[in-house]
């Protein structure tokens, strides 16, 4: 399986542009699990870390299920893989399978994508409990960005610990 990632424009409006640069992170995750079996994905950085390929992208569906949909879109749905909202329990990826990890990551993302598509302005607000903050799409969207551009780094490590792949 090879993953295409379209690189972001070099001009385009803020909402796109903004669009285009976390699709392009997401892409880059993908990129990073490709042509890689289950038992490869879940190999673990070094002791007593838990954080592997699979449980990056398990992390990252949650991610993407907090901000848009329960956050943004208000909605009354629980983490996956997390019960108790702490988000290292996605990297706890034991008995993970690419189809189990990837199928509720790809639903996450196309539901954060139907939100943010439908959302008339990056203006738009919801409300992170956490923060205790009214937060906007756009700054939503800018912290994707940052979550996944930070994972990504972690992902280099892993495939090159796993196959000596380098490179985005």
């Amino acid at each position: 399986m090879t993953t295409e990632r379209l690189a972001p424009p070099l001009i385009a409006d803020e909402r796109e542009m903004l669009r285009a640069f976390l699709d392009y992170h997401r892409g880059t995750l993908a990129m990073k699990c490709d042509d890689l079996t289950d038992e490869q994905l879940r190999l673990r950085s070094s002791p007593p870390s838990a954080l592997s390929l699979l449980g990056l992208v398990r992390h990252m569906a949650e991610v993407e299920r907090t901000w848009f949909r329960r956050v943004i879109d208000a909605e009354d749905v629980p983490l996956v893989w997390s019960p108790e909202g702490d988000f290292q329990d996605a990297f706890d990826d034991g008995t993970a399978t690419r189809h189990e990890a990837f199928d509720a990551w790809h639903r996450e993302v196309e539901h954060a994508r139907r939100i943010e598509r439908s959302a008339p302005s990056l203006d738009v607000t919801g409300h992170q409990p956490r923060w205790g903050a009214d937060v906007s799409l756009r700054l939503v969207m800018l912290h994707l960005i940052h979550e996944y551009a930070r994972h990504n780094g972690h992902a280099d490590l892993l495939r090159e610990g796993i196959d000596r792949t380098v490179g985005a």
